[in-house]
């Protein structure tokens, strides 16, 4: 469940369980202080601070505002994320969903393929989803960028690749 759909279950849910998600969300998922978030949603900063203390409800406005922000800040406003195209193995070592690159807060979408096919087929729904560019391997990365009009970027696994010719000299004895 993404940080929008967080907050509105919980506004839906209770006054105290909305407190504390939209805490937790600009604290933990947007990596945000209350000031920080109130800068950027326009909301001001005494308004937050009441809401997130249970001194104030919020009207309907200041929801749509805090979503609105919510969506900007996570690229979820326009669909913007990075797609990564790689083997599961490979995407369960992706700790974090989203990273903070100059300034921005850039979401991480995977896309699971154990195939060449099946990894220009997810090239291909990454960018009918809305990515704003992909990350792949080497080898389907010429392909994809043929048929694609997002950026592509391949991943040049150096100090792997060296990990794995030591793993497999080692077994050779």
């Amino acid at each position: 469940m993404n940080s929008v759909e967080k907050v509105t279950r919980a506004a839906f849910e209770s006054d105290e369980l909305f407190q504390e998600i939209l805490s937790r969300v600009i604290k933990d998922d947007l990596d945000m202080t209350a000031a920080e978030f109130s800068e950027i949603s326009g909301i001001p900063s005494s308004t937050l601070y009441k809401i997130l203390s249970g001194h104030r409800d919020p009207n309907m406005k200041t929801v749509r505002q805090i979503v609105k922000t919510i969506r900007e800040i996570e690229g979820t406003e326009h669909s913007n994320f990075i797609a990564v195209i790689a083997a599961r193995p490979v995407l369960d070592n992706i700790i974090e969903k989203k990273m903070k690159i100059e300034g921005q807060l850039i979401t991480i979408r995977e896309y699971s393929a154990t195939s060449m096919e099946e990894a220009i087929v997810a090239a291909i729904r990454a960018e009918r989803d809305g990515a704003t560019s992909l990350v792949c391997a080497p080898i389907v990365s010429p392909t994809v960028e043929k048929v694609l009009t997002i950026p592509v970027a391949t991943i040049m696994p150096r100090d792997s690749l060296l990990t794995a010719i030591k793993l497999a000299a080692k077994k050779m004895r």
